[in-house]
């Protein structure tokens, strides 16, 4: 007899995640596979955790601060690493809820705002944790980085808490991808932490959870550092951390067409099945792929540049404006003409049949960016969104955000069309099968889209620690 995944994570107290990770790398003992779905022996014991004891036996008994903290995805990976959390640091009440619900040791040393922190009230510790505001730096706000005078000076409230604390030993930052773009914000960066005698990566490090075999696409930078006294010598010998030192390649791992279901829970509730106008929709578009006859349509579907009932193309063209259009735009727009010209009557029919024209825009407008790779919409991730209803392959998930934007699936189960839950989107920032959320699911989302990636930062620490000197954390490094 077998089990599902989900069933032996359940058993064993484990994330389906990582029973899908043992049942790939053979720690399993006579497992089987259907489709994309692992069975496991019913009277199969859990493989010994050997990662968390080797981890935890090097790096016991060390302390780190959390700014910043979220919901406390560095509080996750430190703690797995043998750390015990200081002082924690959080502003929004929804997060210090959830923050508190799964760390309640550390419940009297969350405090609010780090504006109103005095170092000198923090203890000694060892290890600075921070995901630093990102909206200054973010594509999303007026990118004014360090100048931005409400956000941008955090980083300065950081390293006001390192002058206060010249015992830290190591430093590890998390910020948005465009945080790597000017180099005015990474050269200010790395004159602040080396004034205070860190070495530190000598390059921002951009890494995404897709980069080690979780299937999401979230680039992010990460800043490093190693207080220079501690170091091992025989490594870091030019003043910077490179990123060859830290020996991330053997953590790497490329994502493969299917692994976007191994997130996945078996039995969920119908709530997350999406509306019924949005399951007609991703139909109709799926109809009108296979009707027009295009097996890969390598360019974004515009209903409204098709002209749809217009004999002359100069009239199309002239009424969106296209003298004054971007090289890229026009093209897209030619493109859109074609097409219709070419499946004029398929086109015409579908476009009365689902009332095309008077759907919402972002109705109006499809991608399929599954290549020659999938050819049924059961198979593509998807997304709705203002940019239209995209098909993507299910190698990977689209970046998880603050705003609800949540990928959708089709569950078999159901024979629907729903989005992924928060559990779900959890399991893509690697948060512990046992961590708990509270609140609405709008405010789940939300937290998971503004949090970091648990295994990135479990990998990160233990690259990082491993530059130090043995012993750094029993006391005998103390400056």
């Amino acid at each position: 007899m077998f089990i599902t995944a989900k069933e032996a994570s359940k058993k064993w107290g484990i994330s389906e995640a990582r029973v899908t990770t043992l049942c790939k790398e053979g720690r399993i003992p006579n497992v089987t596979k259907k489709g994309n779905r692992w069975f496991i022996p019913i009277n199969a014991n859990k493989p010994a955790d050997l990662r968390c004891y080797k981890v935890k036996e090097k790096f016991a008994h060390f302390k780190f601060i959390d700014l910043f903290a979220g919901i406390g995805g560095f509080h996750q990976a430190m703690r797995y690493l043998g750390g015990e959390c200081l002082m924690a640091a959080e502003i929004n009440e929804e997060c210090i809820k959830t923050y508190n619900l799964n760390f309640k040791t550390i419940e009297k040393q969350l405090r609010g705002d780090v504006n109103n922190i005095d170092p000198l009230t923090i203890g000694p510790f060892d290890v600075l944790c921070a995901g630093f505001p990102c909206q200054p730096f973010s594509k999303a706000g007026a990118q004014q980085g360090f100048h931005d005078k409400k956000r941008g000076n955090l980083f300065y409230k950081i390293m006001d808490i390192l002058d206060g604390h010249p015992e830290v030993k190591f430093i590890i930052l998390e910020n948005v991808r465009n945080l790597a773009d000017k180099s005015e914000n990474w050269d200010i960066i790395t004159s602040e932490l080396m004034k205070r005698n860190f070495y530190i990566t000598e390059e921002p490090i951009i890494l995404s959870p897709s980069d080690f075999g979780i299937p999401q696409i979230r680039e992010r930078v990460y800043i490093l550092g190693i207080r220079k006294d501690i170091r091992n010598e025989e490594i870091l010998t030019n003043g910077f951390i490179h990123i060859d030192d830290l020996k991330l390649d053997k953590h790497f791992k490329q994502c493969q067409i299917g692994d976007a279901w191994s997130i996945l829970e078996i039995n969920v509730d119908d709530s997350y099945i999406i509306p019924e106008e949005q399951e007609e929709m991703i139909y109709a578009w799926d109809e009108f792929r296979r009707g027009t006859g295009i097996q890969v349509i390598g360019f974004p579907i515009w209903l409204d540049s098709f002209g749809v009932g217009i004999e002359n193309d100069e009239i199309v063209f002239n009424s969106q404006g296209y003298d004054e259009m971007p090289a890229w735009k026009k093209k897209f727009l030619l493109l859109n003409r074609k097409l219709y010209i070419n499946n004029k009557e398929f086109i015409d029919k579908w476009v009365q049949r689902y009332d095309m024209m008077n759907k919402i825009k972002l109705y109006k407008k499809f991608e399929w960016n599954c290549g020659k790779d999938v050819t049924n919409i059961h198979d593509c991730l998807i997304q709705i969104r203002q940019s239209g209803i995209r098909a993507k392959r299910p190698t990977f998930y689209p970046s998880l955000v603050a705003i609800i934007n949540t990928p959708i699936i089709w569950d078999r189960k159901k024979q629907h069309f729903r989005k992924l839950t928060p559990r779900e989107t959890a399991n893509l920032q690697s948060f512990h099968a046992g961590f708990k959320f509270q609140g609405t699911d709008a405010t789940k989302y939300r937290q998971l889209g503004n949090s970091v990636n648990v295994r990135i930062l479990k990998i990160l620490g233990k690259s990082l620690f491993n530059l130090a000197n043995k012993g750094w954390n029993d006391g005998k490094n103390e400056k």
